[in-house]
């Protein structure tokens, strides 16, 4: 497990975006971040489960949280830019994006894979990640230090049999952190961009990849959360273009 002890106002002042953060991991990281110190943006497809994180971080007495409903399976890029524009107006820049929305799809072999849910996880794991980085890079160029985080995962280093368009999508992240990285170290060395490989956690799509698997056996989103803030905060100004291990 990545060990790491976050100074308590580690991400004070700071405005962070984390998208899928209706549940799972996404929720458990809107949350820790708020906790310390970070004005999180909640982006996500159910607007009753993102306003159920934002009263619990409400409830804690943590920064207030904003509110982004967006389907990542049917937006575009006009839709990307304006949440782009509503950040700017209300905050004026970004200091971090987590990129951890994804689509499991299906358990299926790559030769009889639907061509349709191939083309949606490829959509939702991949095409939404390049255009909201690409409508957020002006907010994120205006922060002192940003860092934009990528899901990664271990079928997208190595593929499995049966992962299908989810492993596809995986590799395409960890290139696409890969060229940020390299790219924003020259036009904007202010910005830094790294993926994480949360590893097997207790989460929903988890359970659905695993229906075998005792999920007590598994660690909760919790116990991976000191990656997510070393990755986000000023202690990691030396790391770019790194995929990281969470346990």
């Amino acid at each position: 497990m990545f060990t790491y002890q976050a100074p308590d106002q580690l991400l004070k002042d700071k405005i962070i975006l984390v998208t899928g953060a209706g549940d799972g991991i996404g929720k458990t990281a809107a949350i820790t971040y708020a906790k310390y110190g970070a004005t999180v943006i909640l982006l996500g497809r159910t607007t009753k489960k993102l306003e159920a994180v934002y009263d619990q971080i409400e409830d804690l007495g943590y920064p207030q949280a904003a509110i982004i409903p967006l389907n990542l399976d049917g937006a575009a890029e006009h839709d990307y830019l304006e949440i782009a524009n509503t950040i700017e107006n209300e905050f004026g820049h970004l200091d971090g994006a987590l990129h951890n929305a994804s689509l499991l799809g299906s358990r299926a072999p790559l030769a009889s894979y639907d061509p349709t849910l191939f083309e949606q996880v490829m959509r939702v794991n991949v095409t939404s990640q390049l255009l909201l980085s690409q409508a957020l890079m002006p907010l994120l160029q205006k922060s002192k230090e940003a860092s934009i985080i990528f899901t990664s995962s271990g079928v997208g280093r190595t593929a499995r049999p049966n992962w299908g368009a989810y492993a596809v999508s995986k590799f395409a992240t960890e290139a696409m952190m890969q060229l940020f990285a390299a790219e924003l170290a020259t036009s904007s060395p202010n910005i830094r961009a790294n993926a994480i490989n949360p590893g097997g956690t207790r989460t929903s799509m988890r359970a659905t990849a695993f229906p075998e698997e005792d999920p007590q056996t598994l660690p909760l989103p919790e116990d991976i959360m000191p990656l997510y803030l070393y990755l986000i905060g000023k202690d990691s100004l030396t790391i770019n273009g790194q995929s990281i291990n969470a346990q």
